[in-house]
Formats: structure tokens, C-alpha cells, sequence
């Protein structure tokens, strides 16, 4: 059965594919051939990809993100397509779908919303409540960094705190669209926000996410 990590994998690897080697991302400075061995090195080079969490190696991921960027574009699309090596913790079904799903998800949404001609993704409800079950799991990690109080609210009226402090700003949205707000893709992502006027301009301004 496929689960929405595969599901997301799929879709990732089909939009970098769509839009060539070249094209814009919402990842600041990355282009497509860019975030592609991103992903391919977050799964495939354990070693490296310790840079997204250990600064001191930073320097590190950078340069073999680099070489991994510099190979053909279609490898780099068909090693996202057939996933991780088997003895990867990615390759894992329960690891896939925990650190997969919102990752594969929001950079597709980097690709996609980049575009001038993109239109919003019909995000089905088992989906979207998968989305929120993982954002209320860690939203208080990706909003700890909000220069103000941060509430997320669905349309239904649940809530998650991403942070407490005064004043509060509230924004409401449906999952897909809070997740990439707290990820920092909050002049892309389609919410409202409700709150004092400055909060919520340093809200829209602030670095959230990891």
C-alpha cells in the first residue's frame, strides 16, 4: 500500500522533472538542480547531511551537495524516484512516512509555488489530517523562533501553539498551508492572520522553521 511519503516522493520527483534543472525554487539561492540533490544527499549521505543539524559540518554538506549537484539532472530525478538505499534508515516504511511526508510535501510545494503559473494543490482530508497530527507534534519546535506569541488554528477551529508570548498572532489556514507558514514559506503560504499590526509584521518577516 503506498503510504504519503511514497506518494509525496512521486510527486516531488515528477515536479522537478516538469520544470528542468533550472527553474526557481522558494528555497532561497537553490534552483531546482539544487534542491534535487538536497534531497538526494539528505537521504543517501548520512554523513554530510549531519551539516543540517551540526553547523561545524556545514561546510561539509555544502561540498558534497555541490557534487552531487553537478551530476545529470535526470539521475538525480531517478534517484529520488527510487528512494534510499536499502540499508538507509530511509529506507524504513515507518521511518519514510515519519521524516518524509511534511519533507517531501513542502519542497514540493517549493517548486510548484515558485512558478508564475502555479495553482493550489487540492490537499485531500486523510492527507490534511496527517499534516496536522505532524504539525501539532512539532510546532512548538518550528515557531520557536516567532518573534510573537504563535497560534495555529484550522478552519474547523483546532489550534496548535507554536508559541507562547505576548502580543499573539493567530493564523488560520488549512494544514498544508500552516505547515509551510512554519516553515518558514509564509509569503507563500495562503492563511490569514489575525493580530496587532507590528506582530503581525514581524511575523510575516521572521526565520521559522529548523
Amino acid at each position: 500500500m503506498s503510504t504519503h511519503a511514497q506518494r509525496e516522493r512521486l510527486l516531488l520527483a515528477d515536479l522537478l522533472e516538469s520544470a528542468g534543472p533550472n527553474a526557481p525554487t522558494l528555497c532561497d539561492g537553490w534552483r531546482t538542480r539544487d534542491l534535487a540533490a538536497h534531497v538526494v544527499v539528505r537521504e543517501r549521505r548520512s554523513d554530510a547531511a549531519a551539516g543540517l543539524v551540526f553547523k561545524p559540518l556545514a561546510a561539509r554538506l555544502d561540498r558534497v551537495q555541490a557534487e552531487f549537484a553537478a551530476k545529470p539532472y535526470e539521475e538525480l530525478i531517478q534517484l529520488i524516484r527510487t528512494g534510499p538505499p536499502r540499508l538507509s534508515p530511509y529506507a524504513l516504511k515507518q521511518i519514510d512516512e515519519a521524516a518524509n511526508t511534511v519533507e517531501f510535501y513542502v519542497h514540493a510545494e517549493d517548486v510548484r509555488r515558485a512558478q508564475e503559473d502555479w495553482a493550489p494543490r487540492e490537499v485531500d482530508p486523510v492527507f490534511a489530517d496527517a499534516l496536522w497530527s505532524r504539525l501539532e507534534r512539532v510546532a512548538r519546535m518550528l515557531g520557536r523562533r516567532s518573534p510573537v506569541g504563535l497560534v495555529l488554528r484550522r478552519p474547523d477551529g483546532r489550534t496548535a501553539v507554536a508559541r507562547r508570548g505576548a502580543p499573539v498572532v493567530t493564523v488560520t489556514g488549512e494544514p498544508g498551508e500552516l505547515t509551510l507558514f512554519v516553515f518558514g514559506r509564509q509569503a507563500a503560504a495562503r492563511v490569514e492572520l489575525d493580530g496587532d499590526k507590528d506582530a503581525v509584521a514581524k511575523l510575516e518577516g521572521a526565520r521559522l522553521g529548523i
